[in-house]
């Protein structure tokens, strides 16, 4: 019997492609050969797989393929990616694609920064050609932990929906619900969301799920670790049982144990770079340092010639930090839970355009962040868990670019770092340095700071999320002095 999704009869009788995806009585009981590619090839038998303590497949996965050409995919999405200047799939994409584009349900793990997106998003648009969304009810679900990754799935995916006129609408909170409510009532075929904002919709009669024919779960371990799950169980009990399942994450432990039972059926599982920090073209170091020495390193780490991340435990650090860094010529700036969604999207524009070259932040940054040819990621706070040194580290050395991840060791921390690159399965570089050093210098690129103030303000012509960046205080202040100034030349009226 011939694999395949269960029938979508929203589909247009005239796609020409609804028969990649022509329903099978009892596909998720697999009794025969598995599908093809669009080459002919057939999936290997064989025995069911050990690699996860979890209920994975009985069947044998389609093989990896090393060119798009090779899928059954729409041509306007493979013209698409050629636009784009994708050219080869990366190895996540390459072992998952040919079976989620057969409609198998699919656990995929690969380390942040390996291409998951269009490991998953691909599958969903081809999925949806030629379909159209009624209001509120869209056919496509993505749910992520956090508004920035909402936001990078949505910009990574928008070039190829427009490709295939679907509509994506984007659900986070921080952001005015009426307007989200009013872009779900006009219609979408995908929405990416988190969990609590769609709930939130839900409630209002915004969005309904009974129409959702493929579900993705991005970066699920981090779902269940910030106590999404109960948020992201009702929602996929909303969701039609009999329809596909993608669930991708960078690690796959306990934590996602319930989300596989209960809701993928049959899964592929795919474990690309299965240490999922070791990654040959990111260096680690651990830079001893001495108490009174800290400070002074990491301002000579962030005035470094490029830009750089620099993490810290806390908002108040991280404010403290970002004023310290801008005092002294550094042109840095803050990002934590504690901005305004509107900040943090201004914030983020700026370091991404070289405007701000020192992104000091918590852990909010720590993932659903795409910075190209970004080249180093510092720990001045070492992090308290693992996962969290894995996803901070990812922002570098993404896409098979090469990155360098510091973490500053105080002579208190060494044996909790040390527990931590263990659990982590990172094996790094070790040294003591002290400010000005060479050594410093050579592993960071680190440089003593001009020490003349910084003021941030907007590029000329520059735009941050469709507003003037600049329109801040300063604006604020330089309107108040030239309306004082307007007012002092006015002729005063006598009595």
């Amino acid at each position: 019997m011939e694999e395949g999704p269960v029938v979508d009869r929203t589909r247009s009788a005239s796609s020409g492609r609804s028969s990649r995806f022509r329903a099978q009585e009892g596909h998720r009981r697999h009794s025969g050969p598995g599908p093809r590619h669009k080459s002919g090839q057939r999936a290997r038998p064989g025995a069911r797989r050990q690699e996860f303590a979890l209920p994975v497949t009985l069947t044998e996965p389609l093989p990896p393929v090393e060119t798009f050409a090779e899928l059954d995919l729409p041509a306007r999405l493979l013209a698409a990616l050629g636009t784009e200047g994708v050219a080869v799939p990366f190895p996540i994409q390459a072992a998952t694609l040919p079976n989620a584009l057969a409609g198998r349900d699919v656990l995929g793990r690969g380390r942040t920064g390996s291409g998951k997106t269009l490991a998953f998003g691909l599958p969903v648009l081809a999925r949806l050609d030629g379909q159209r969304a009624q209001p509120g009810q869209p056919l496509a679900l993505v749910l992520v932990p956090t508004r920035e990754l909402a936001q990078q799935v949505t910009d990574a995916l928008t070039p190829y929906a427009r490709a295939l006129r679907l509509r994506l609408t984007t659900v986070v909170g921080g952001m005015p619900i009426g307007r989200q409510a009013s872009a779900l009532r006009g219609g979408a075929e995908v929405v990416v969301a988190t969990p609590g904002r769609l709930k939130d919709l839900i409630e209002r009669g915004a969005c309904r799920l009974d129409q959702v024919a493929v579900t993705v779960l991005d970066e699920a371990d981090q779902m269940a670790d910030m106590g999404f799950m109960p948020q992201v169980t009702a929602l996929l009990d909303q969701v039609p049982a009999r329809g596909q399942r993608l669930l991708f994450s960078a690690t796959l432990d306990r934590n996602i144990d319930l989300l596989v039972r209960r809701y993928l059926h049959d899964p592929v599982v795919h474990s690309v770079d299965p240490s999922a920090g070791a990654v040959t073209t990111m260096e680690h170091h651990l830079l001893h340092v001495r108490d009174a020495d800290k400070d002074t390193a990491a301002t000579e780490i962030a005035a470094r010639d490029g830009r750089v991340i620099m993490f810290l435990d806390t908002k108040h650090a991280v404010d403290r930090f970002a004023q310290h860094l801008l005092s002294v010529g550094v042109r840095a700036s803050a990002l934590h839970g504690g901005k305004s969604q509107p900040q943090r999207n201004r914030t983020l524009a700026q370091f991404k355009d070289g405007h701000v070259t020192a992104l000091v932040a918590t852990n909010v940054a720590a993932r659903g962040i795409h910075v190209d040819h970004l080249d180093l990621v510092v720990n001045v706070d070492p992090p308290g868990d693992h996962k969290d040194y894995l996803h901070r580290g990812g922002r570098t050395a993404r896409a098979g670019e090469s990155g360098t991840v510091v973490t500053l060791v105080l002579p208190h921390q060494r044996r909790a770092v040390d527990r931590l690159m263990a659990d982590a399965g990172i094996t790094a570089s070790t040294a003591l340095i002290r400010p000005g050093e060479a050594e410093l210098q050579r592993i960071t690129g680190a440089r003593t700071p001009s020490g003349v103030p910084v003021t941030l303000t907007a590029p000329v012509g520059g735009r941050s999320e469709g507003r003037r960046e600049g329109k801040g205080s300063a604006g604020r202040n330089r309107r108040g002095r030239a309306a004082a100034r307007a007012r002092r030349s006015a002729p005063r009226n006598t009595p």
